[in-house]
């Protein structure tokens, strides 16, 4: 499958990474197509990695993964342009304030009420938008058996059931456990699964080594 990863950071990275080594086909995407990070990161590969723009990769993805940090990414999928139109958006990225001083919070205009999952759906209709992988460190999201064994959950949301399957399947391919992945419904669970984050941060200070977050019924 040819897709397409918006964003050169840790996850973004990881992620495209792991898809490569899937046998996935992948355009990792940034503002410029002379992004260093972005050359940097294709030369480690003989096969499947290219690099380009936003608009670029979204037009070389079938599945576009936005993995831009929650402040950039409206501006990041909208210099897009078409390229994103039709196609299923998994969409990681945390609407952090990093214009605030600690304590961390969330952007204001998307949080409570809204989300960026949910900003992202209303901003492009014409995409299927698919929240997963937003609750756990860059490492889990695609070796979840690092830690218990895989025995940890992934929360999932979304408004289109045909575009949460497909995703569930390529989350199965990484190598997530189908009984691990929670579907919380439609897009409005991305107010809960973004606001994690405020938890996660509290955890990750109080706790040394990798963790996750498991639901027990």
């Amino acid at each position: 499958m040819k897709i397409a990863v918006l964003g050169t950071g840790a996850a973004g990275t990881t992620i495209a990474s792991k898809l490569i080594e899937l046998g996935h086909q992948v355009m990792i995407g940034s503002r410029s197509n002379t992004n260093e990070k972005a050359i940097e990161f294709v030369n480690k590969f003989e096969k499947n990695a290219s690099n380009g723009t936003f608009e670029e990769a979204a037009n070389f993805g079938e599945i576009v993964f936005n993995c831009i940090k929650g402040e950039f990414a409206i501006e990041a999928l909208q210099s897009a342009g078409k390229g994103i139109e039709n196609k299923i958006i998994i969409d990681i990225s945390i609407p952090v304030n990093t214009h605030k001083e600690a304590p961390l919070s969330l952007i204001p205009e998307l949080c409570n009420t809204n989300s960026l999952g949910e900003e992202i759906q209303k901003k492009f209709p014409n995409t299927k938008v698919v929240k997963t992988l937003n609750t756990m460190w860059s490492t889990l999201m695609t070796s979840p058996s690092t830690l218990k064994n895989g025995d940890h959950t992934n929360f999932i949301c979304g408004n289109d059931e045909e575009a949460k399957n497909k995703v569930k399947s390529l989350l199965l391919e990484i190598g997530w456990k189908e009984e691990t992945i929670l579907d919380l419904g439609d897009i409005v669970g991305s107010r809960g699964t973004e606001a994690i984050i405020l938890l996660w941060l509290r955890i990750w200070g109080a706790t040394i080594g990798t963790f996750s977050i498991k639901v027990v019924n």
